[in-house]
């Protein structure tokens, strides 16, 4: 039934969501002068940074997030592959199965912070956000990726860790499971949830 298994990165592959509020926060004191708790910065969680940014109020979301990427770079040694996935990864490719992408970040946060990791090897097509019409929460995403690799709706699974991929899926018509492993603390429902990387090759 399903070709391919396409992946969010943040809270889904990456454990990384400390670094992501850490730097947010870092950002916003010095662009901004002010300080705000990082339980505050949850929003900017699963969708682009220029959209955060831009909730922000700030006009010059171009400059912050260049301040926000070079933050990032500097709690890079608290970013782990979450337990599981490098096994999970492994276990699909044997299975024959085609692996991607669809993540918020743009192309140069994807290049900078994820594609010299080693699991990367593992991803045929990678869509960021800057390459799709329109980011998650719309379908763009999962339907600029049908359109690079020819598949249709039913041969494709989405697995993801915010509400943002939830909809993304929902709006292209393609089956969802929720990567409980990384959503937590977050009050989220979904149809199928896994609570461990293992427990997809169950439900595949």
């Amino acid at each position: 039934m399903y070709k391919h298994i396409v992946f969010d990165v943040d809270g889904t592959l990456m454990n990384n969501e400390y670094a992501i509020l850490r730097s947010f926060q870092d950002a916003i004191r010095e662009t901004m002068g002010k300080t705000m708790e990082m339980e505050e910065l949850k929003f900017c969680l699963g969708i682009p940074g220029e959209n955060a940014i831009r909730q922000l109020g700030v006009e010059n979301t171009g400059g912050m997030l260049e301040l926000w990427i070079k933050k990032l770079a500097e709690y890079k040694d608290t970013v782990c592959e979450f337990d599981g996935i490098v096994e999970l990864l492994e276990k699909l490719k044997k299975s024959g199965y085609k692996m991607g992408i669809a993540t918020s970040r743009t192309r140069k946060q994807y290049e900078e912070e994820f594609k010299d990791r080693s699991i990367s090897a593992y991803f045929e097509i990678v869509v960021c956000a800057d390459e799709c019409v329109t980011p998650k929460p719309t379908a763009g995403p999962l339907l600029k990726y049908m359109e690079l690799t020819g598949t249709d709706k039913s041969e494709l699974f989405y697995i993801g860790d915010s509400v943002y991929d939830q909809q993304c899926a929902a709006n292209a018509g393609v089956d969802f499971a929720l990567a409980g492993w990384g959503c937590s603390g977050k009050e989220m429902q979904a149809e199928r949830i896994l609570h461990t990387p293992e427990e997809l090759l169950c439900y595949l």
